[in-house]
C-alpha cells in the first residue's frame, strides 16, 4: 500500500515522487502513457533563469530551484545508474546596442540576488569557441544557466524511483494522498468546470541536431535557444503556438532552425536528427498551480511548468512532498490555484 500515488510522470509528477521517497514514504506513480510521455518527453532543456531585477515570489522560487539542481540531479543519477544530462554551463546572449548600461545594471542586481552563487557580466565573444553572432563583439554571459535532457531526465528519474522501490504503472487506484500532476488534461478539465480560462496548452516545436559542443554555454539568440547536449547534439527550439490544427512539426519549426543557424553559424551544415512537438501546460497566472486541487478538496495539484517545468522541479519536489508527507505549506501565494480560478 503506498502512502502517497501520484497521477502523471511527467517532470513535476516525478520530481515530487522522488523527493517524498527521500522522504521514506511510499509511492506509486500512475500514467497511462508512461514517464515523459508528454510535454517533459522533448529536446530543448533550457534551464534559463529570469531577469535579475523586479523580484518577486516567483523569481525567488525559481533560484532556489536552480541552485538545487546540481545536487537533486546527481541524486538522481547515483540512484538509477543513467545520466539526466544535467550541466550548469551558463548562457550567451548577444549584447545589444547601447545595452551595455542595462546589462552592468542586471549584473549588478545579480550580484545580490542571486546571493553570490552565480554571476552575470558582459563578456566578448572571443572568450568562448562557439559565440552567437553579435554587432560589437560582446555577449551578456550568465552563470546559472544549465541544461539538462528532457526525456533523458525523465527516463532517469523513473529508474531512481523504482530503484528506491516506487512503482510507475499504466493503472491503478488511488491509495494514500494523492497529487494530480497531468498537465495539458487536468487544465482542460479545469477548463471545463470553471466560468473562465485557467489555464491552456501551448503547442512547441523543437528540433535535434547533430553536432556536437557539450561544455559550450547554451544561446539565446534570434528569439530561439541553443542547448549542447552532452551526448554530441544540439537542441534549438521553439515555438509558443497558442492556435495550431494538429500536434506535428511543420514550416514554424523550418524557421526556428533557420534562426538558430543565423544566431549561431556553426550549425549551418549540421543535420537535423529528430524533429518534435509537443503541448506545454500554461496556467493563467504564468505560474505553476500548486496546492489542493479544485476539483478534488481532499487532494493535490501540481501543474502548469509551461518552458520552465525541469527548472522549477527540484523545488516543486521539495514542496510538495513537505505538503504531503508533513503538512507544511511553503507555497508561494501567487502559485495558489485560486489565484488562476
Amino acid at each position: 500500500m503506498a502512502d502517497v500515488t501520484v497521477r502523471g510522470a511527467g517532470v513535476f509528477g516525478l520530481a515530487i515522487a522522488w523527493a517524498c521517497l527521500l522522504r521514506g514514504a511510499s509511492v506509486q506513480v500512475i500514467d497511462p502513457a508512461g514517464p515523459g510521455a508528454g510535454a517533459s518527453g522533448g529536446i530543448v532543456g533550457a534551464l534559463a533563469p529570469h531577469v535579475p531585477e523586479n523580484w518577486n515570489d516567483k523569481k525567488a522560487f525559481q533560484l532556489d530551484s536552480l541552485l538545487m539542481a546540481e545536487d537533486f540531479w546527481r541524486g538522481v543519477a547515483e540512484a538509477s545508474g543513467q545520466s539526466p544530462g544535467y550541466a550548469r554551463t551558463g548562457r550567451l546572449q548577444p549584447l545589444p546596442e547601447g545595452g551595455a548600461e542595462l546589462a552592468v545594471a542586471r549584473g549588478q542586481g545579480a550580484d545580490t540576488l542571486w546571493q553570490g552563487r552565480a554571476a552575470w557580466r558582459v563578456a566578448s565573444a572571443g572568450d568562448f569557441a562557439h559565440p552567437p553572432v553579435t554587432a560589437n563583439g560582446q555577449m551578456v554571459h550568465d552563470t546559472l544557466t544549465a541544461r539538462v535532457h528532457p526525456a533523458q531526465a525523465c527516463a532517469a528519474l523513473a529508474a531512481a524511483i523504482t530503484a528506491r522501490g516506487g512503482t510507475i504503472t499504466a493503472t491503478g487506484g488511488d491509495v494514500g494522498r494523492v497529487l494530480w500532476a497531468t498537465g495539458a488534461a487536468d487544465l482542460a478539465a479545469l477548463n471545463a468546470a470553471h466560468h473562465r480560462q485557467v489555464g491552456t496548452a501551448i503547442k512547441g516545436q523543437a528540433a535535434l541536431l547533430d553536432f556536437a559542443m557539450p561544455d559550450q554555454p547554451q544561446i539565446f539568440a534570434g528569439g530561439v535557444h541553443v542547448v549542447p547536449h552532452e551526448d554530441g547534439t544540439t537542441a534549438v527550439g521553439s515555438t509558443t503556438e497558442r492556435e495550431f490544427g494538429d500536434l506535428g512539426t511543420d514550416a514554424q519549426l523550418d524557421d526556428v532552425i533557420a534562426a538558430a543557424r543565423a544566431a549561431l553559424p556553426a550549425l549551418k551544415d549540421a543535420q537535423v536528427i529528430r524533429r518534435w512537438a509537443g503541448l506545454r501546460p500554461r496556467v493563467r497566472s504564468r505560474a505553476p498551480m500548486l496546492g489542493v486541487h479544485p476539483l478534488h478538496p481532499c487532494q493535490f495539484i501540481a501543474n502548469g511548468g509551461f518552458k520552465i517545468g525541469f527548472g522549477m522541479a527540484p523545488k516543486v519536489g521539495d514542496v510538495m512532498a513537505r505538503l504531503l508527507l508533513e503538512g507544511e505549506d511553503s507555497i508561494p501565494d501567487g502559485f495558489r490555484p485560486e489565484v488562476s480560478m
